[in-house]
Order: structure tokens, then C-alpha cells, then sequence
């Protein structure tokens, strides 16, 4: 199981602090080419860990925004990590994409995805009101975004994933539900939404700091997670995970299997991997005659249980250490104890609707946690109730 980060973006969304670098197509076409021939290195030299994550052979190709990057780069990387060739036994192949870029390059764009043996995409909608949109700084509009959906399904694409952001201190409960009833029309396999969260290194974190933005109360954001709760749930979607649906038999296979803490391997920069016992990261940078000064992020789909190197170092360790127009493998690893490993069991495994095997857990905090109905037993395995999720972390501190 492999994840490729593409750290380019068109635009910075108000809220991302995920490591990206903004670049067009056309005018950062030698930066793209720098980039896939790094990949395609990076990956060279880790054959053997690609080779060992073989039990669950899965690909998801996140950002950053990878629609931006051209389809022949596209192949070439996808080719080269997976040894040659579209390999039908891929379980799962997910590649992100943004509305505005499905429109502008139209079927043949998406034709060409399934080509490589992409089967399911990812696409970023977050809203369907344009105010809300544009505070995003998304480059789409609601438009755009029903438009987007159309193409895919138009050119064959049959399992789509759509994303959405609640917990906005100016999003009303109409407007979510508004948006909610129109994804709900139209009916994709897989809907995730997720908290807006403030994140230190985002346009958002700067507005916080100066008073241009004031967080919504937990009130407005549990009232919003209930109502996506309860519109889901009605229209036959199954909460599998914390900030996750899907139609019955439609679950993320890959990103399941982080929660199930399965090894994997990730390619490119600001990309985290974990063999089973050790988590280690990539420097958040491209080569250096592409660097930019914005920081790197410290997370990408992986779980990190602690910090990067301060950009400084990165870039420190950067100048000694590329060569052949690469990025350092390592940014940084940190190997988990018994302990760790355990804690990090039950936190990821209690994200999840399947929870974790009863004897996890210290037996006395498991109890209580049973007494008062914040965990309930199905057989042998404890989970968190949907009712409990969204004060899941204060359950989890508890109980770790």
C-alpha cells in the first residue's frame, strides 16, 4: 500500500496547512517533470518496502491537488510504482481531484485516469454555497462542482468520493442541510466530512491570531455533525469512521487500513510511511532549485505522533544531502514502543465503527467508560456510540 503526495496547488484554500507549492500547468511544466522524475527515483530505491506492503496492494495519489499535474506524469509515476504496465489487481486506486480542473480538462482527462487503472476518485466539493466557497478560497463554485460530478460519472467513474467541511462559525444549519440534499441527490458511493480545524500554519491560523476570524462554539459545530449523522444515516450511507461514509460495501479500502495500522509507504515530499513498528517522514521540500520558503506541512494521510525538523534543518539537511534532483528520504522516524503502539491501537481503532478487541483497554477505565454508555460492547470488541463521537477525544483521554 502506497501513498504519493503531489505537493502543487493552483491556489492555498483559507484553511490547509497539508505542504503544497503553487504551480500551473504550462508555466511549472519543468517543475512538474522534476517532480516525477524524483518520484520515480524515490520509488526505485524503495522497492523493497513497496514490495513488503504487497498484502493490501492499494494506491492513493493525494495533495496538494494532483488533478493539476498532467496525465502522462501521472503514468509515468503510476507505471513506475507499481513495476509497469495497469495492474488489475489493485485492490483500490484513488487519485484526489478538484472540481475546477475536471471541468477544464473534460472526460478524456477522466478516460485517461481510468487508463492508468485509477478506479475511484476523490473529488474536494466542501460546500455547495458560493459565499462559503469563496471564504474557502476554493477556485470552484458550486456550479462547477455539480458539473465536475456529472463528468465523472459521465465517463465511467463509479465510485466517487465527495468531501465536505462543517464547523464554520458562518454556516448555518440551513446551509448545510441545503448542501447535504443535493450530494444526497447525487448519490455518491463515499461522502467524508470533516470539522474545520485551525491549524497553525494556514491563512486561517493567521485571521484567528488578529481577530479576523472567530471559531464556531462546539455547540453549533455538534449540532452540524448531528445533522450529518442523521441525513446520512437515513439515506442508507454506513458511518464506518469518525468523519466517514458509505454506501454499504464502499468503504476507503486504504485509508481503512491506516486505522487497522497496516504498514505503507509514502512517496514524495512531506509523505509519512510505517513498516509496523516505525514512522518516518520526507522532508517537506522539492529539490533545491525549486525550494520554496513556505513551511512544510507535518501530516499527509499518515498518523505522526511526533514533530518534523524546523524548516530550517530541513533545509540544512537538504543542502548536504540531495543528489540526483531528489529530496532526502528521511525528514525524520520515530520507533513506537509496546506502549505506543498499543495507545496508538486504541485511538485509531476507536475512530472506527469496529472498534477494538476488549482486552486493549485498562479493565477498570473500560468499565466505567461502559457504565456511563461512552463505550458500548458488540461481542468481544468495545467502540465509541455515533451519539459519543464527536466528543470521541475527550473519551480517548481518558481511556489512554
Amino acid at each position: 500500500m502506497v501513498y504519493l503526495h503531489v505537493p502543487f496547488c493552483r491556489s492555498f484554500c483559507t484553511y490547509c496547512d497539508f505542504y503544497s507549492e503553487i504551480a500551473c500547468r504550462g508555466r511549472d511544466a519543468q517543475l512538474f517533470e522534476a517532480y516525477t522524475d524524483a518520484v520515480c527515483a524515490e520509488a526505485s530505491r524503495r522497492r523493497d518496502e513497496i514490495e513488503a506492503t504487497r498484502d493490501l496492494d492499494t494506491l492513493y495519489i493525494g495533495g496538494g491537488t494532483p488533478s493539476v499535474l498532467p496525465l502522462p506524469l501521472l503514468r509515468q509515476m503510476a507505471a513506475h510504482i507499481l513495476t509497469g504496465g495497469v495492474p488489475p489487481e489493485l485492490v483500490e486506486f484513488t487519485i484526489e481531484v478538484n472540481p475546477e480542473d475536471i471541468v477544464e480538462r473534460g472526460p478524456e482527462y477522466i478516460r485517461g485516469l481510468l487508463g492508468l487503472g485509477v478506479n475511484r476518485v476523490s473529488m474536494g466539493v466542501q460546500s455547495l454555497d458560493d459565499g462559503i466557497l469563496h471564504w474557502m478560497n476554493r477556485r470552484h463554485d458550486a456550479a462547477h462542482a455539480r458539473q465536475a460530478f456529472r463528468i465523472l460519472r459521465g465517463a465511467g467513474v463509479d465510485n466517487v468520493s465527495v468531501d465536505l467541511i462543517f464547523g464554520l462559525s458562518q454556516l448555518s444549519l440551513q446551509t448545510l442541510d441545503a448542501t447535504v440534499s443535493e450530494i444526497l441527490e447525487w448519490r455518491p458511493e463515499h461522502i467524508s466530512a470533516y470539522q474545520l480545524s485551525i491549524e497553525e500554519g494556514s491563512a486561517l491560523g493567521e485571521m484567528v491570531r488578529h481577530g479576523r476570524y472567530i471559531e464556531a462554539p462546539q455547540e453549533q459545530c455538534a449540532a452540524q455533525y448531528a445533522l450529518l449523522c442523521e441525513r446520512l444515516r437515513a439515506a442508507g450511507y454506513v458511518h464506518y469512521e469518525i468523519s466517514n461514509w458509505a454506501l454499504p460495501g464502499r468503504e476507503a479500502v486504504h485509508n481503512s487500513a491506516y486505522w487497522a495500522r497496516h504498514p505503507y509507504v509514502g512517496l514524495g515530499p512531506g509523505a509519512h510511511s510505517f513498516d509496523g513498528t516505525t514512522r518516518s517522514w520526507n522532508n517537506s521540500i522539492l529539490p533545491p532549485q525549486q525550494a520554496a520558503t513556505a513551511p512544510g506541512n507535518r501530516a499527509t494521510l499518515g498518523i505522526v505522533r511526533g514533530g518534523t525538523a524546523s524548516e530550517a534543518q530541513r533545509w540544512g539537511r537538504a543542502q548536504r544531502d540531495v543528489s540526483g534532483g531528489s529530496w532526502p528520504l528521511r525528514g525524520g522516524y520515530e520507533t513506537l514502543s509496546a506502549a505506543e503502539a498499543r495507545e496508538e491501537e486504541i485511538f485509531l481503532g476507536l475512530r472506527t465503527a469496529r472498534g477494538i478487541p476488549e482486552g486493549l483497554c485498562d479493565p477498570e477505565k473500560a468499565a466505567a467508560a461502559l457504565a456511563d454508555g461512552r463505550l458500548v460492547r458488540t461481542g468481544d470488541r468495545l467502540r465509541i456510540p455515533e451519539d459519543r463521537w464527536f466528543v470521541s477525544d475527550d473519551i480517548l483521554t481518558d481511556l489512554i
